[in-house]
């Protein structure tokens, strides 16, 4: 007695199935790879992104500079950041290029990560150990505001641009702003 299995022939046949088998195979294989090099990319972007030290400007520092207890602040005295506010591009970028041609430490270039809006020239954001820095600051851009955070540490600065600011005041105008930067930093 033979049996009958034409209900389930379905067409395939036993070389069809081990080449759709092979086919599955491959498919979930590539579809593996390719899943763990998106993940490993999105990885490595990811620990670039918070491990920044190595090539910061923190690291490129040598010396921390300090505010002398007399009041005179240096225009390389502290660290600048200088951000944009506004919606007119490379304002922040041009600004800083300027500062640091006067002498200024300026570790960031950017736009304000607190995204607010300033109508007047500029804010000047600083903590309680940077106010004489902020001082010598707000002598930069004439009618700009300051804010202090008690929260904030270290003397560093940020200089806000905003929709008034123009120009910087000129460099005859601002106090101290020819003397010299330490020559241990």
């Amino acid at each position: 007695m033979t049996e009958d299995w034409s209900d389930f022939d379905d067409g395939v046949t036993v070389q069809s199935a081990a080449y759709l088998r092979t086919r599955r195979k491959r498919r979930t294989a590539i579809t593996l790879i390719v899943l763990i090099v998106v993940l490993a990319g999105v990885y490595f972007y990811a620990s670039s992104y918070w491990n920044r030290p190595a090539g910061s400007s923190a690291a490129k520092s040598t010396c921390t500079p300090t505010i002398p207890a007399d009041g005179s602040v240096a225009a390389g005295d502290f660290e600048l950041q200088v951000f944009n506010s506004t919606s007119r591009n490379g304002l922040a970028a041009s600004t800083a290029k300027e500062l640091k041609a006067r002498g200024y430490n300026v570790v960031t270039i950017a736009n304000d990560p607190a995204k607010s809006d300033i109508a007047e020239a500029a804010e000047v954001r600083f903590g309680p150990r940077g106010e004489r820095a902020a001082q010598a600051v707000l002598a930069l851009v004439p009618g700009s505001v300051p804010v202090k955070d008690e929260a904030r540490t270290g003397t560093r600065v940020d200089l806000v641009l905003g929709d008034a600011f123009s120009t910087l005041a000129p460099a005859s105008e601002v106090p101290n702003e020819d003397a010299a930067v330490p020559t241990d930093c």
